[in-house]
């Protein structure tokens, strides 16, 4: 059991390094997928749980730091299309949900995700196994669940993320020389994506602006997974990596999703500990 208590990422929880970090955006438009997730402080943090089939693989989805759930509806139809269940998550502020976002909480936060979606799955009779994928600021929080939960995820996707903190807090404008901030006080994706030991795909746009390619190199060069995949989508960009590689991103997606099968791979273990 994890105690979230203990994480603690106050370093990058300044105004200075959070007013680049999260740009939050409110969603009222209301779907019939719409979930709610209680986590610490009576803050809610809202999800939209896109199911096609009771038996198909799940990918809990978290977005990166612009973009909010009801960004993603258009898209979900895309994996539903190919029998896979869609479960994008907001952070607090963001959609819905309630709350302000904070690295500390968003890291925090998706320990609680993680253990309603696993009981939520189960209560609806969604028997399929558990993917974990997250893009761009969500790689942090996929990789985070990676980390700790390694035997309870049937795979994990990266898609526009990033291996080092330091290098993107400087591009996103941060002056991590005037903060002090060290390497350790970051989110160490590439630290943590080395004991993922389940089918791992990393996807990144060639031209990648914000988070150069060399980030998902570096990711996928760390990842010690007998079984990684690394798909490079060329002439795309961190926003349009869609519009130029739709197909190929899909395809690769639906071979993870299939390698896990339908075989039951969830574990519903013990509560988080909030």
């Amino acid at each position: 059991m994890t105690d979230i208590s203990k994480i603690d990422y106050s370093a990058l929880d300044r105004p200075e390094v959070t007013m680049f970090l999260f740009h939050p955006r409110a969603g009222l438009r209301m779907s019939e997928w719409d979930v709610f997730i209680p986590t610490e402080g009576n803050v809610i943090v809202g999800g939209r749980f896109h199911i096609a089939e009771k038996t198909a693989p799940n990918i809990l989805f978290f977005h990166g730091n612009g973009e909010i759930v009801g960004d993603y509806d258009d898209v979900a139809q895309l994996y539903n299309e190919k029998a896979i269940n869609f479960l994008p998550v907001d952070y607090r502020g963001y959609g819905r949900s309630t709350g302000r976002p904070t690295v500390t909480a968003m890291m925090r936060d998706c320990h609680v995700i993680f253990d309603f979606t696993k009981k939520w799955l189960k209560e609806n009779g969604c028997s399929g196994p558990l993917i974990i994928m997250g893009r761009s600021l969500g790689s942090a929080s996929a990789l985070e669940i990676a980390a700790h939960y390694k035997d309870q995820i049937a795979g994990l996707i990266i898609e526009s993320g990033f291996a080092y903190a330091r290098p993107l807090l400087q591009l996103l404008g941060i002056n991590v020389q005037a903060l002090g901030l060290k390497d350790e006080e970051g989110f160490r994706n590439a630290d943590k994506i080395r004991d993922v030991e389940k089918p791992v795909l990393v996807i990144h746009a060639e031209h990648d602006h914000i988070i150069p390619f060399s980030d998902g190199q570096s990711l996928y060069d760390s990842c010690q997974s007998d079984d990684k995949t690394l798909l490079k989508i060329p002439g795309a960009n961190h926003n349009d990596i869609l519009l130029h590689g739709l197909s190929e991103y899909m395809a690769a997606i639906k071979t993870l999703a299939d390698k896990t099968g339908f075989l039951n791979s969830q574990n519903f273990g013990d509560d988080i500990s909030v």
